[in-house]
């Protein structure tokens, strides 16, 4: 394993984004890896993922979204944000011509991966872990918290003192949510979820998994929710699953 190395990137709205990249083997896949709400590429649960991922041989990508990490920005909670993994993903590619690349996003993440592929993304697979399907969940206490957060002056100022998470103002206009866009994937999907995770119900997984019939679902007993729930032996399933998908498609190097 490489240690990872420092990547500098611009949207196409002009935003600049810090990321990491680890460097795999010649023939292993790309991911493009996107954290949860409030955390970055630089976190342990976040760097123990990409690290299990590249000693598996692959390359990974790890990105800290706008308004997260050392990202200039804002946070728009998963709306804008896909211009964020399409800088990635394109990175990816100009690094690595010919390679498969796999988005790989938990929680925010998630829906910003699944969104990203739904409104046009160019990803070779797409792996959403403990993704809402739908927005403004507000039936768990965990959320209801976020929404304060994120929706008061107040919240979003401890946001950005605790949590270092630039937050910008509500959604002008409500933005297509994961479920409403999962049908246009035309990529293969895996969606995960645990069965205990206290943020967002299987309903979400199962509205997303049934959105597609190109979408397979894994329902992961005992597991909470996104990156501090992601074991090293979900990371080797979740690899496996993915590169087998893309030699399927055709999209991996002989």
């Amino acid at each position: 394993m490489w240690s990872p190395e420092p990547v500098h990137l611009t949207t196409s709205d002009g935003v600049s984004l810090a990321a990491h990249y680890y460097a795999g083997v010649s023939d292993g896949p790309s991911y493009l890896l996107g954290h949860g709400f409030t955390g970055n590429a630089l976190q342990a649960r976040v760097s123990a993922i990409s690290t299990r991922l590249n000693e598996r041989g692959a390359s990974v990508l790890a990105l800290d979204f706008r308004g997260h990490g050392a990202s200039g920005g804002v946070s728009t909670i998963g709306v804008a944000e896909i211009a964020d993994v399409a800088a990635g993903v394109l990175w990816l590619r100009n690094r690595r011509p010919g390679a498969p690349v796999i988005t790989l996003g938990f929680s925010m993440g998630a829906s910003i991966v699944v969104r990203h592929a739904g409104l046009g993304g160019s990803a070779d697979a797409v792996v959403a872990v403990s993704g809402p399907g739908r927005w403004y969940e507000r039936g768990t206490e965990p959320m209801r918290r976020v929404h304060l957060g994120v929706e008061t002056r107040l919240g979003r100022l401890a946001l950005r003192l605790v949590f270092k998470t630039r937050v910008g103002g509500g959604w002008d206009l409500l933005p297509a949510s994961p479920v409403e866009v999962a049908s246009a994937v035309a990529a293969p999907m895996l969606v995960v979820h645990g069965d205990a995770d206290p943020y967002f119900g299987l309903e979400h997984a199962r509205m997303l998994a049934g959105a597609t019939p190109v979408t397979e679902l894994w329902i992961e007993a005992g597991m909470g929710h996104a990156e501090s729930a992601t074991t090293a032996e979900l990371v080797d399933r979740i690899d496996d699953w993915a590169r087998t998908a893309v030699q399927r498609s055709g999209s991996m190097r002989p």
